[in-house]
């Protein structure tokens, strides 16, 4: 085109000066192109693989890091009790020593019944024998329909404690005590030791009347002396121990009651003469 050319000129378009040199470049190093284009490519092609391997490990490493923490929660220890756990008071209590036996009727007791009950301390001079006796008068006077009378006993024996006798009770073993002759022996055992039966037989075996002691006195005090150990195995010899311990005049008098000795009598016929004969003298 000269400066005599009529034709306007076209504006001036800066897209076809850039494929006109990148023609020319690539006309004088063919090579240096196809190698620029591929490193753009692999560039890309492994910016993309990084990318998704990337990603790939992210996903990994997220998993691994939930099942660790699963798996950590799943076998971690337990937690070490504090100083202030270990001295805090258990209130987790052991079951009462009595085993009560199932019922179809539930025994209630009644409060009147709690109130009437005998107390027994476990004191050196009480009698676990009159106890037991008071007790059984006392609990007699309830009756349930369809509730035996020990599962009654059984429920109503710790109400009758008090003392030293009810802390024995709460120390026995749990369960330990199924019924109530299981109660009455373990109860005896504690408070009427053998050697206290022991000393009780040798009372009776070697009984004297006093000194100015009557007839009714001496009676009173021998009756009295073997109802304290019912076991003693010599209620059949009770009476002759009585009679050999008499004074002199007393002996004198029942024989002369008896018709001449009161060995010729039988037990039942001697107990109701020297009953009638103390109840004379008193």
């Amino acid at each position: 085109m000269t400066r005599g050319n009529p034709c306007d000129l076209q504006p001036f378009d800066p897209e076809i000066d850039r494929t006109f040199h990148r023609l020319v470049r690539h006309s004088v190093h063919p090579d240096h192109f196809e190698h620029f284009e591929h490193s753009k490519h692999s560039k890309h092609s492994v910016h993309s693989e990084h990318s998704i391997a990337g990603d790939s490990e992210h996903s990994d490493f997220e998993h691994s890091s939930a099942n660790f923490h699963t798996e950590n929660m799943a076998q971690s220890p337990p937690r070490e009790r504090t100083l202030r756990e270990m001295v805090a008071p258990d209130f987790t209590y052991e079951s009462l020593c009595i085993q009560y036996p199932d019922e179809d009727v539930l025994c209630v007791l009644k409060t009147g019944l709690k109130h009437l009950m005998p107390k027994f301390h476990g004191l050196a001079g009480e009698d676990p024998h009159k106890h037991l006796k008071e007790f059984h008068i006392v609990c007699s006077t309830m009756k349930t329909l369809d509730v035996q009378e020990d599962h009654v006993f059984l429920k109503a024996f710790p109400y009758s404690l008090e003392g030293v006798a009810k802390d024995w009770l709460y120390y026995l073993a749990p369960r330990s005590i199924t019924s109530w002759d299981d109660l009455k022996r373990v109860f005896l055992e504690k408070f009427f030791p053998t050697s206290r039966t022991t000393a009780i037989r040798k009372d009776i075996l070697g009984i004297r009347q006093l000194s100015g002691e009557s007839l009714y006195e001496y009676w009173e005090r021998f009756k009295k002396l073997c109802a304290s150990c019912p076991h003693h195995q010599i209620s059949e010899q009770l009476l002759q121990y009585f009679y050999e311990g008499l004074s002199n005049m007393e002996r004198s008098m029942i024989d002369a009651a008896s018709g001449g000795a009161l060995g010729d009598m039988t037990p039942v016929e001697a107990r109701n003469l020297i009953e009638k004969m103390a109840s004379n003298s008193q």
